[in-house]
């Protein structure tokens, strides 16, 4: 009884927290700004291109579960797409309320529908993760060879302050963690309560190493282009909303999708506040970096992402509202079919 009134205390709290972080970040993002000038542009915004963003934020929905179906395929599951669809969307609404509680949520959707254990499933949620982290560093680097005077303004006017020897510190602890757990490990499975933790890291590993077995690396790089040149185009699209944005180009999209990851990443409610003030100094760079005036830029960063974010919000919303009722008739027939077959 006790384990269970302390679930939902934390849950409250991580939200609670979550929601605190929002609040700062976009506190500190709105602040000094004149918001006449962010509601006039609103105002003339052309939103057909923001419908046009929204579909290409879609099709990255529909990539990414086909994906997710062929990095099952090598431990011998495979699953329909739209149980991965609706599952995917499921996860994504779960960060709404609770940030990164979405790969777990999405995990156990899927065992729901499709009983892929969940330490394998989540394994591949991981390797995603990588994958996705090698492609926003493929953009960064395409962001530093066209836009390094916007990076440097970035930096600049973000006040982030990157100290080298703790991240080196951090990744060496992390190696040698890693290390030790593959040395021990079968010491680590004979001891009570530690088994079930070997076992499901195990599991994720499989998951993890899905890359090297697949069948179709073709089909799979092809999908995981898919999935971030419609990210690309669903950040990129917005620009042409706003007649002061209207003229970025190509580079510049490499460099708002990269600042607006970055703004993501922080554990803020739905990226609430931390989007914005990403945009905002990603703007305020942009703006710098060709002469312009960096308040403006600021301005303008913020009407972006007062467009752009509730479109990704929104998306998610409708997205994974549709997939409770999905996930639900997809559970009750694959009960039926079994209760058919017995």
């Amino acid at each position: 009884m006790e384990k269970t009134s302390k679930k939902p205390l934390k849950s409250i709290l991580t939200i609670v927290i979550s929601l605190a972080f929002a609040g700062f970040f976009l506190w500190l993002a709105l602040r000094g700004l004149d918001f006449k000038v962010i509601r006039q542009s609103l105002a003339k915004a052309n939103y057909l291109w923001v419908l046009f963003a929204s579909v290409f934020g879609l099709l990255a929905y529909w990539f990414r579960a086909i994906r997710w179906n062929l990095m099952l395929e090598p431990m011998g599951y495979s699953i329909s797409n739209s149980n991965a669809l609706w599952s995917i969307s499921f996860g994504y609404l779960m960060n709404l309320t609770i940030p990164r509680s979405g790969e777990v949520a999405r995990a156990t959707a899927l065992y729901g529908v499709e009983k892929v254990p969940v330490d394998k499933s989540f394994g591949t949620i991981i390797l995603e993760r990588v994958v996705d982290l090698v492609c926003m560093l493929g953009f960064l680097g395409l962001t530093l060879l066209f836009k390094y005077d916007a990076i440097l303004s970035f930096y600049k006017n973000s006040g982030i302050n990157i100290n080298p020897n703790k991240v080196l510190l951090i990744f060496s602890a992390l190696i040698v963690g890693i290390v030790l757990f593959f040395m021990f490990r079968k010491r680590l499975a004979n001891v009570p309560f530690l088994d079930k933790v070997v076992n499901f890291i195990d599991g994720i590993f499989q998951g993890l190493t899905t890359i090297f077995k697949l069948k179709e690396k073709g089909k799979f790089i092809l999908y995981t282009l898919g999935i971030w040149i419609s990210y690309y185009f669903a950040a990129y699209l917005v620009c042409f909303a706003l007649p002061e944005t209207s003229a970025f180009t190509f580079a510049d999209g490499f460099f708002i999708i990269v600042v607006g990851t970055l703004g993501m990443i922080v554990p803020a409610s739905g990226g609430i506040g931390a989007y914005n003030l990403a945009m905002k100094y990603g703007f305020m760079a942009l703006f710098i970096s060709v002469g312009k005036s960096a308040e403006f830029g600021g301005e303008m960063g913020l009407t972006y992402s007062f467009i752009s974010l509730p479109l990704q919000i929104v998306i998610m919303l409708v997205m994974g509202l549709i997939s409770i009722p999905m996930l639900a008739k997809a559970r009750n027939a694959a009960v039926l079919e079994k209760d058919h077959k017995h």
